[in-house]
């Protein structure tokens, strides 16, 4: 197990087999660092005792967005509540949601340190949420962080049933629609598993992050220019634009574009 000290991350395949995937410990949750994390298939997650932890385990839990499994139940679920759905409009509370969420029932790693980080890495256009709104009441949500082809799939969160199911849905239908290869959920759990989510192993993995081509999910493909600060806005505000609306208002109106 590596200890960090510049940006650089040992190879993903050096990870610990006990406990599963630890791999370095140490650095910051800088937004270069957290990038250079995500492309590598590498993750933050410790506890508030803990030094910052980074692990890439084997198996991990993905899912292909057109895989997504959709149970009669959920189906007809969406359509009676007709939630309605946003993208990128209440990040912060989603995160902030999620973190209660785990402190309810089994501790959380979504400390104020983390929720600074992946609020700067929204900020900037590469961290994105889904949210599930019964009013004008946040109810579910997810967020995670577009990278590439891919996007990595952090944590959910449900306080009306199905919630986070629904959420998780949306995003998968509209990353299929916008050629998304893979969704990296980290680690499987019945949760997951019962909407679709698979293993493979870290080799299998690992070919998903060797081409990371710029895409309409990751930055901005710019020609150079003279001034580093107009392109990187540029290309800020090409990330966020990307994330800007959904094709469907609500959950009925999704449930019936699957049917």
């Amino acid at each position: 197990m590596a200890t960090l000290k510049s940006t650089g991350f040992p190879p993903i395949e050096s990870a610990l087999d006990d406990p599963n995937g630890l791999l370095a410990v140490g650095g910051d949750l800088s937004v270069n660092r957290l990038l250079a994390a995500y492309q590598r298939g590498i993750f933050p997650w410790f506890e508030a005792d803990q030094p910052i932890l980074w692990w890439s385990p084997d198996p991990r839990a993905v899912i292909a967005p057109s895989d997504v499994h959709v149970s009669r139940s959920l189906l007809k679920n969406m359509r009676r509540n007709n939630y309605r759905l946003s993208v990128d409009l209440a990040f912060e509370q989603v995160i902030k949601a999620c973190a209660q969420a785990r402190e309810d029932s089994e501790g959380t790693w979504i400390n104020e340190e983390m929720i600074n980080a992946y609020r700067q890495l929204h900020d900037q256009g590469h961290a994105h949420s889904i949210e599930v709104w019964c009013d004008h009441k946040l109810v579910g949500g997810l967020y995670g962080v577009a990278v590439g082809d891919l996007f990595c799939g952090e944590s959910m969160f449900h306080q009306k049933t199905d919630a986070s199911k629904m959420a998780f849905v949306t995003l998968c239908k509209w990353l299929a629609i916008r050629k998304c290869r893979l969704v990296d959920c980290q680690i499987l759990n019945p949760h997951l598993e019962s909407l679709g989510v698979r293993t493979i192993s870290r080799k299998v993995f690992k070919s998903y992050l060797a081409s990371p081509s710029p895409s309409s999910l990751g930055i901005a493909n710019s020609s150079p220019k003279k001034n580093c600060a107009v392109t990187n806005q540029s290309a800020e505000l090409d990330r966020k634009n990307q994330w800007h609306s959904l094709p469907w208002a609500s959950t009925k109106e999704l449930a019936q574009a699957i049917k």
